[in-house]
């Protein structure tokens, strides 16, 4: 109970529960839907889903300054690679919730709005967004499995050497299927120790679904964007209430 109190007490933890309403709605949309069930159920949820919407639009108001503030923060960090992007990361968001403000705006009546052109514009910045997390995420995998091999101080290509050794079949194909199963192994041992890295490669990944759908690139259905929406949103209040689950800095 402290948990959720703690988190409604956030902005951010309300645009959570709103985004978990949001994306349930359209998942149970799409599947009462699909059975043709229900239709006063079916419209109820899309006018629920609706509202959601709108409330989290309302919600993010002040996150371009917040974004903006971010990427100042970030400037400062030794690391290259990790200034590169989490620079930029914050930037492309403040810009993506610029474009969600004006559609906001539009909504409410305050000013006329191409609503179409906006939400695309909306929707590559966030795409852009997503594309350089998902590089500082392999960035991050790429330092963790550098650690784990020092770590194991050679026992990897031991182990290697050792299965090809010792296998009668000695063949290309054999040597690359080996030497994938250990890299995969030292993968799993390093995602296993950094569970804050797996998360966010795993709600990134869910996000990304939703402006590929958007922008056309890669469209799917309602059902897929709607579970790609759940699960993200649910990793995200998992993050919000256990601080040590977010990737940092």
């Amino acid at each position: 109970m402290d948990s959720f109190v703690k988190l409604t007490s956030l902005s951010q933890g309300r645009d959570r529960i709103f985004r978990t309403t949001q994306y349930a709605c359209t998942l149970l949309n799409y599947l009462i839907h699909k059975n043709d069930s229900n239709k006063e159920l079916v419209s109820k949820l899309k006018q629920l889903e609706s509202n959601m919407s709108a409330g989290r639009k309302l919600f993010r108001l002040g996150n371009t300054v917040e974004a903006v503030q971010a990427a100042r923060r970030n400037v400062q960090l030794s690391d290259p690679i990790l200034r590169f992007c989490l620079t930029i990361i914050p930037l492309s968001r403040a810009v993506y919730f610029v474009c969600d403000n004006i559609l906001w705006m539009g909504a409410v009546g305050l000013v006329d709005v191409d609503k179409e052109k906006w939400n695309k514009r909306c929707n590559r910045y966030y795409y852009f967004s997503l594309i350089i997390s998902l590089s500082r995420d392999v960035y991050e995998i790429v330092q963790m499995l550098k650690e784990e091999a020092q770590a194991q101080k050679g026992q990897w290509c031991k182990s290697v050497n050792h299965l090809e050794n010792n296998h009668v079949r000695r063949d290309f194909v054999w040597t690359l299927r080996v030497r994938a199963e250990a890299f995969l192994m030292l993968l799993f041992q390093s995602l296993k120790s950094n569970p804050p890295v797996l998360l966010d490669i795993v709600k990134n990944l869910c996000d990304l679904a939703l402006p590929l759908d958007k922008l056309g690139i890669y469209k799917t259905n309602p059902g897929v964007v709607g579970l790609s929406g759940l699960v993200s949103s649910i990793l995200s209040i998992l993050t919000l209430t256990h601080p040590a689950l977010k990737l940092r800095p």
